[in-house]
């Protein structure tokens, strides 16, 4: 995160001052992480308090401030120097992964410090972008995950990334995530999960991306929604967050994906594996895509620039026919950044898998290969 003083976070997040003067807050600088386990704290943190299934983050206040955290963000005065913010309702949509937050939040305490680090996320990354960050949204019913790790592989070359560890998108990780940027960053990848309408656009009010991604609407999280027409909805909060200046990358081999063009005002990147579609003309796609013995894909990407048409072969290094529409939406972002075609295409070469149970291939000493595709987060995936 950016040095902040205490006072300052007090400040941003509304939230006023516990077991320490405003004297001493506007003295004492948050230098490291924020962090919700205090057993992950480091020199210079701030602690989150947040309730959850079998301990409540208040109790731990104390041992955080030992492990090094400089103060702890709670709806309550802890016994140590705090942030303490009013406890708040629950959002009438919560984000499916907030089991352990939410579900256990009996007073409003997590609710309000959700609130609070969602408002401490927004002014952080407003300062960033400011500076020159350039944030990158993903979304879509399958294969966030796995276009995020790609995404981030192929923008390390030009910069600092800063990416969430496997699956971490919601109302917790996004915000979370959002504070591990720093001055020195120069890319910011997040994925944007919903389970109701409206999550993804408070999502992008937190970090408003400068590029967004739509990869597919599936039926993922169908209870919830009602119906697919909904969740393609949902999903178009994405392409309207984006500014008049910034890029949409739109997977338009999917026709509800193809369709969002029409509500965006930024300038939008068609991606598919054909070089026309029923929307019309592609600007990045695919073709003579082959498999080798170990379901490498491996194709010619095609793209368009100011020169004219351009390709490059790649040869990628996960697994799976499905990562081809992920490579390209991934290769798109790297030309938008400053890539050229064949970096982007050495880059996508280089990616291997990185988030847990997501096409994790090993071959054993006996020759046995062993596919490791558990994460399973829903039909279509």
């Amino acid at each position: 995160m950016i040095d902040l003083t205490v006072a300052q976070i007090a400040e941003i997040v509304g939230g006023t001052l516990a077991d320490i003067s405003p004297q001493a807050a506007a003295k004492l600088h948050v230098t490291g992480t924020v962090e919700f386990d205090s057993r992950a704290i480091g020199p210079g943190a701030l602690f989150l308090a947040l309730p959850g299934a079998r301990a409540d983050g208040h109790d731990y206040a104390d041992s955080a401030v030992q492990a090094g955290a400089v103060a702890v963000l709670a709806a309550r005065p802890v016994g140590v120097p705090a942030v303490v913010v009013p406890p708040a309702p629950q959002p009438e949509h919560a984000g499916g992964g907030l089991a352990g937050v939410l579900e256990h939040d009996t007073d409003g305490s997590g609710a309000a410090v959700l609130a609070a680090l969602a408002k401490l996320a927004k002014a952080v990354a407003a300062e960033l972008v400011a500076g020159g960050l350039t944030i990158v949204g993903i979304t879509g019913s399958s294969g966030k995950t796995s276009t995020k790790d790609l995404v981030a592989a192929v923008l390390q070359p030009l910069g600092e990334v800063v990416a969430p560890p496997g699956s971490f998108n919601n109302e917790l990780g996004h915000p979370w995530t959002v504070l591990r940027a720093t001055r020195d960053t120069d890319f910011l990848v997040l994925e944007m999960s919903a389970r109701h309408p409206g999550n993804i656009a408070a999502l992008a009010d937190i970090a408003p991306p400068a590029i967004g991604v739509v990869l597919n609407v599936g039926t993922a999280h169908l209870g919830e929604f009602g119906s697919r027409e909904v969740i393609a909805q949902t999903k178009s909060e994405l392409p309207q967050a984006v500014p008049a200046s910034g890029v949409v990358i739109l997977n338009v081999d999917d026709p509800a994906v193809a369709a969002m063009a029409h509500v965006t005002s930024a300038w939008v990147i068609r991606v598919s594996r054909a070089d026309k579609t029923e929307s019309g003309a592609s600007d990045i796609w695919a073709d003579n895509v082959s498999l080798d013995e170990l379901a490498r894909p491996r194709f010619t990407l095609h793209a368009m620039n100011a020169q004219g048409a351009v390709e490059a072969e790649v040869r990628l290094g996960v697994y799976g026919d499905h990562q081809v529409t992920n490579a390209l939406c991934a290769g798109a972002v790297a030309l938008q950044c400053g890539a050229s075609i064949d970096q982007g295409a050495a880059a996508l070469a280089e990616a291997g898998p990185v988030s847990r149970h997501r096409m994790h291939v090993t071959t054993r000493a006996d020759g046995v290969t062993v596919i490791d595709d558990a994460y399973n987060a829903n039909p279509d995936s």
